[in-house]
């Protein structure tokens, strides 16, 4: 492909990607990947290339582009090679009319903007979010050894996190299934907070595709009992093949139908050392890997997966065991997700108390814990360890 069909290519992408981002659709990485499947003639230099320019666009773009040309001239208002392949030539983009408009620039919609300033977090924190993200994982000890891994890999140890690499972008990681999982270093803080040990009973209560559920396993040493439970069938079994690979056996799926969740749960009540909630959210935490998400988020969306984090909170409180914990994460730095949910909970259990939390990372923030991208070098969280009494 010539740099003009890659810039084309580009805008056509990008007009996926905001049709998707109004109605919905398919998240940007799936769209990419749909657009090549068709497209076999693109090496892997082209599919680079694309991305790319994809992505500095919508990075470039904080409220939801008029259209994928709009969005690319506004990368070429700052970038006179990429504007001089607006050429009019074959598969090229038409030359640039002096009447058009590029996209408004900005990190995201004001509202959002406005709602992370009103629960403390900065501009230059804010404009952390939409950075690129680095490659890290989380090391398997049941099968491999971090430390023969930096070697093989050329990784960075991540302080406080002795089983987490930082690794080279595009490091292919398919020759190591099971041995590595891509996590952020931030979530393998924030999994800490369950303090998960062998011979424990622990539930994953959203476990979705088992990321945090195979970093209890490897804490326990694979010793113990983990019930990983999930609403969403397609996501809940790709954990075992997963868990089959990282070699653990003490996991057991179970999905559960919502708003039915405690009669599926009965046989665990009063019974977990710790509940694990990574509940639903925003993911406004996670826009360095998901940019196009903040087009997404509206008030009312919201206002729904808060309804949600509720709902999942009074599903896992009455599984905990006297004296045992409740783990609550979510990978957003609103307030109305992190801070006000573990107030609400607290004035309606006033029995529980909220345990101080020593991670290798985090500020802070009411009764829990906060990263953020500018502060700590990892995606968003704010976590919390409540504790019921004996």
């Amino acid at each position: 492909m010539t740099p003009a069909a890659r810039t084309q290519a580009a805008i056509e992408l990008l007009d996926e990607v905001i049709a998707a981002a109004r109605g919905g659709g398919a998240a940007a990485d799936t769209l990419i990947a749909r657009y090549f499947a068709t497209r076999r003639y693109a090496g892997s230099k082209d599919r680079r290339a694309v991305r790319e320019l994809v992505y500095a666009a919508i990075r470039r773009a904080g409220e939801i582009p008029a259209s994928g040309r709009a969005a690319m001239l506004a990368v070429a208002a700052d970038d006179a090679e990429l504007a001089a392949r607006f050429d009019g030539s074959t598969h090229g983009p038409a030359p640039i009319d002096p009447d058009e408009a590029p996209a408004s620039g900005g990190v995201m919609p004001a509202w959002l903007a406005e709602a992370l300033s009103a629960s403390g977090i900065a501009a230059d924190q804010q404009a952390a979010l939409i950075d690129r993200a680095p490659l890290d994982v989380r090391v398997n000890r049941l099968l491999a050894d971090p430390q023969a891994l930096a070697d093989q890999l050329g990784g960075t140890p991540i302080p406080g996190l002795p089983d987490a690499l930082r690794l080279p972008a595009g490091t292919n990681l398919d020759p190591l299934a099971g041995q590595v999982e891509v996590q952020d270093a931030g979530s393998q803080i924030v999994s800490r907070a369950a303090r998960a040990a062998p011979g424990q009973s622990v539930i994953d209560l959203c476990a979705g595709g088992g990321g945090k559920t195979l970093a209890l396993a490897a804490a326990m040493a694979n010793d113990g009992r983990i019930l990983a439970t999930d609403i969403d069938r397609a996501r809940l079994s790709r954990l075992i093949p997963r868990a089959t690979k990282a070699g653990v056996t003490i996991v057991e799926p179970r999905l559960l139908d919502p708003q039915r969740e405690d009669e599926a749960l009965a046989d665990w009540q009063d019974t977990a050392d710790c509940v694990l909630i990574d509940a639903p959210c925003s993911g406004t935490g996670t826009w360095r890997r998901n940019p196009e998400a903040r087009w997404r988020l509206t008030p009312d969306r919201l206002r729904r997966v808060a309804e949600q984090q509720r709902h999942v909170l009074s599903v896992g409180a009455p599984l905990v065991r006297p004296g045992g914990a409740l783990v609550y994460i979510v990978c957003s730095l609103l307030d109305a997700e992190g801070r006000d949910q573990v107030d609400a909970f607290l004035a309606d259990h006033p029995d529980w108390t909220a345990e101080p939390l020593d991670l290798p990372a985090g500020t802070r923030h009411g009764h829990g814990l906060r990263l953020d991208p500018a502060s700590h070098g990892t995606d968003g969280f704010f976590v919390a360890r409540l504790i019921r009494p004996c």
